[in-house]
C-alpha cells in the first residue's frame, strides 16, 4: 500500500511567491506528531496527478488537499472545496493537467478536502521566494483546519499556533 488511511497533501511551488503556500503548511505539519495512519506530503508543483492516481481507495479513506484558490476572497482567506465543487478542468497544476479527473474518480470512495487560499500575489514563471504576510498569517489557521478534519486535537501545539498567530497580528516577537 502506498499511503496510509489519512493523506495530507500539499500542492505549490514556493518559488512563486504565494504558490508556496501548500508546501509551507506542509512544513508545519511535519514538525508535528501525528498519528501513524496519517501521511503528510510536499506534493510541490508537477506531482499531484501522480499522487492522485497513486492513492489506493481500499487503504486510503480521507485527503486532504492544500493549495492556493483564486475564488475572489481577500489574500489569506480559506475556504474548503468537495471535489463536486470543481468542475471538470476547473483545477489544474502548473503543467495544465487537470487535477480533477483522478478525484473524480476517487470521491466515491475517499473522503476528499481541498482547503483553498487566496493568494495575493503569485509570480509564476519569475521566481520570488517567500510568502506574503496575509497568505503567511493563514497558515497556523490552515494547520489547526487540517488537525480539526483529522479528528486530532493536538492540545499545546494547536495552543502554541494560537499565541503564534497572535503574536504575528500584533507585532511581538
Amino acid at each position: 500500500m502506498l499511503f496510509p488511511e489519512i493523506v495530507i497533501t500539499g500542492c505549490g511551488n514556493p518559488l512563486f511567491a504565494d504558490d508556496g503556500f501548500g508546501p509551507a503548511v506542509v512544513e508545519e505539519l511535519q514538525k508535528l506528531q501525528l498519528p501513524d495512519n496519517v501521511k503528510v506530503i510536499d506534493a510541490g508543483l508537477g506531482g499531484p496527478h501522480f499522487i492522485f492516481t497513486l492513492i489506493d481507495p481500499e487503504k486510503t479513506k480521507k485527503l486532504i488537499i492544500i493549495d492556493i484558490a483564486d475564488f475572489g476572497a481577500e489574500p489569506g482567506d480559506l475556504t474548503l472545496l468537495r471535489v463536486e465543487d470543481l468542475p471538470a478542468g476547473s483545477y489544474r497544476d502548473a503543467h495544465s493537467w487537470d487535477l480533477t479527473e483522478p478525484l473524480q474518480r476517487l470521491k466515491d470512495r475517499v473522503d476528499i478536502t481541498v482547503i483553498g487560499c487566496q493568494p495575493k500575489h503569485v509570480t509564476a514563471p519569475d521566481f520570488e521566494l517567500g510568502l506574503t504576510e496575509e497568505v503567511s498569517n493563514a497558515v497556523p489557521k490552515t494547520v489547526r483546519t487540517v488537525l480539526e478534519l483529522i479528528g486530532v486535537d493536538y492540545g499545546m501545539a494547536i495552543e502554541n499556533l494560537r499565541k503564534e498567530e497572535c503574536q504575528r497580528a500584533f507585532g511581538e516577537s
